[in-house]
């Protein structure tokens, strides 16, 4: 994309020609096609690079990022595997504009998750979004609507749905391995240090602030910012729920056999350290749902000891444990070891196969967590994080998880947009 392209006119003119853009961009998918993509953000987006990159005839055109020694840095790293050397760039816009592409892979700050995925699918592009899969539930709507308005493939990137171990555990509890699961508890500890205070100082010049802000309304450069602490400001991020609770948010739903909530409540705060943090370093939630089941999340960002397994599931004639890498105990009534499974993939290799095989065989059902599914887990996480920032408990349509009779609360359904940076689905 040249630079006398503004960003409305861009938005704009996707939008408008969808239905023309899908049938020159799209390429009619084959079980042996080479797939192409673009990956967007380079933090977990190197680690993404090279996994793509490795995969059987897929490559891995452009790596982008608004910092430009990340850029080049990765671009180095993708070529020392062996694999063709991709593009650095610092626009992503360009590997939607490029007709041999056909995935956009985004790995972004969570604020460009919905909106980089939305023009992706517009541009007639499949998208791998990295999880939280948007910045607010409004988003994850949208993304959801695009993506089957255009047929495109969006895997949501909680990448345990395609671990073989992990399927085999959710088989087991559907099948009754331990009877009637009514609850379920999930556990996710860290050992973060302090921000500190933020001091304003000039941008980096390797560093293009405009673009990292992007549809986010914008705000001061400041020290402590950029490039990872802004998960724990709400202006960009969703705090330890959606950066790393939303992993095991979505087994939970998944093993107990839920979509959305019927009420959520939150406890906790800024327990550990006294800076600029807004999200809880110390965070309870719980969510209940009909017929008499619950899904409770526990987060200390400050703390690694953790009581209790990963995810314990709960069931009327036992329990099962779920471990991080995807093994997982039964237990009976009596809570006696019934089997034990030793996990040997958390899922990441098999989840990009499931993607790329999807856009090959035009499948987008196929996908293990189709954006509906990774949609509704991740609105877990901003319905615990708005009872957490109102303090109050949140009551929820059983249908789509719409809040309702909390005017406070349903306010955060959505966000302000940076002029010119609105989606358009």
């Amino acid at each position: 994309m040249t630079s006398t392209v503004n960003r409305r006119t861009f938005l704009g003119s996707t939008a408008a020609a969808a239905a023309t853009t899908l049938a020159t961009t799209a390429r009619a998918a084959g079980a042996n096609d080479k797939v192409v993509v673009g990956v967007m953000g380079l933090s977990r987006g190197r680690s993404l690079s090279v996994s793509f990159s490795k995969r059987p005839n897929v490559e891995v055109k452009y790596v982008c990022d608004v910092d430009t020694n990340r850029a080049a840095a990765c671009a180095k790293l993708v070529a020392g595997t062996g694999a063709k050397a991709p593009t650095p760039i610092g626009d992503f816009r360009k590997i939607l504009d490029d007709k041999s592409v056909d995935a956009l892979v985004i790995a972004a700050p969570n604020h460009w998750h919905a909106p980089a995925t939305i023009m992706a699918v517009n541009a007639g592009k499949h998208a791998y979004c990295e999880k939280p899969c948007s910045h607010n539930p409004q988003e994850g709507e949208w993304m959801v609507q695009a993506a089957h308005n255009h047929k495109r493939a969006v895997q949501v990137g909680t990448q345990r749905r395609s671990g073989p171990q992990t399927i085999d555990a959710m088989q087991k509890l559907h099948e009754g391995a331990i009877g009637r699961v009514y609850l379920v508890r999930a556990y996710y500890n860290s050992a973060r240090g302090s921000l500190g205070r933020g001091k304003p100082a000039a941008v980096p010049g390797h560093l293009n602030y405009d673009l990292w802000q992007g549809p986010a309304p914008r705000t001061p450069y400041l020290d402590n910012r950029v490039h990872y602490n802004w998960h724990w400001f709400w202006h960009w991020g969703n705090g330890e729920l959606g950066n790393n609770g939303v992993h095991t948010l979505d087994l939970c739903r998944w093993g107990l056999g839920v979509d959305f909530p019927i009420r959520v409540t939150s406890s906790g705060g800024r327990y550990h350290w006294n800076d600029d943090q807004q999200t809880p370093d110390t965070h309870q939630v719980s969510f209940e749902f009909t017929g008499n089941r619950a899904i409770t999340w526990q987060g200390l960002s400050c703390n690694r000891h953790r009581g209790g397994g990963f995810i314990t599931f709960y069931g009327d004639k036992g329990s099962m444990e779920l471990d991080s890498d995807g093994g997982h105990t039964v237990y009976d009534g009596g809570d006696k070891v019934v089997e034990k499974v030793v996990g040997k993939s958390r899922g990441d290799i098999e989840h990009i196969d499931n993607f790329t095989a999807a856009i090959r065989n035009d499948t987008p059902s196929k996908l293990n967590c189709e954006v509906a599914e990774g949609h509704k887990s991740t609105l877990l996480c901003h319905l615990g994080n708005i009872a957490q920032r109102t303090g109050q408990a949140i009551t929820c349509r059983p249908k789509d998880g719409h809040i309702f009779g909390n005017q406070q609360a349903a306010k955060l359904w959505s966000r302000d947009y940076q002029k010119g940076w609105e989606p358009i689905v």
